[in-house]
């Protein structure tokens, strides 16, 4: 085995078509529907946590008298 093959394989080739560039440009809408969708997520679990203190609450309450 010589040299020569091991250095062309270890040898990394970039070229330009490797790097993709993002796009620079924002869709307003999606982000505005991602941050609705986030609040909606995140009303309906203070719904929950909120709904079940009150349970608890209550339960507590029954378990007293």
């Amino acid at each position: 085995m010589s040299t020569e093959s091991l250095n062309r394989t270890s040898e990394i080739v970039e070229t330009p078509s490797q790097y993709v560039e993002a796009p620079k440009r924002v869709n307003v809408d999606v982000l505005k529907q991602r941050l609705l969708e986030e609040k909606k997520k995140e009303k309906v679990k203070r719904t929950i946590i909120l709904s079940s203190v009150i349970v608890s609450l209550g339960a507590l309450t029954m378990l007293t008298y």
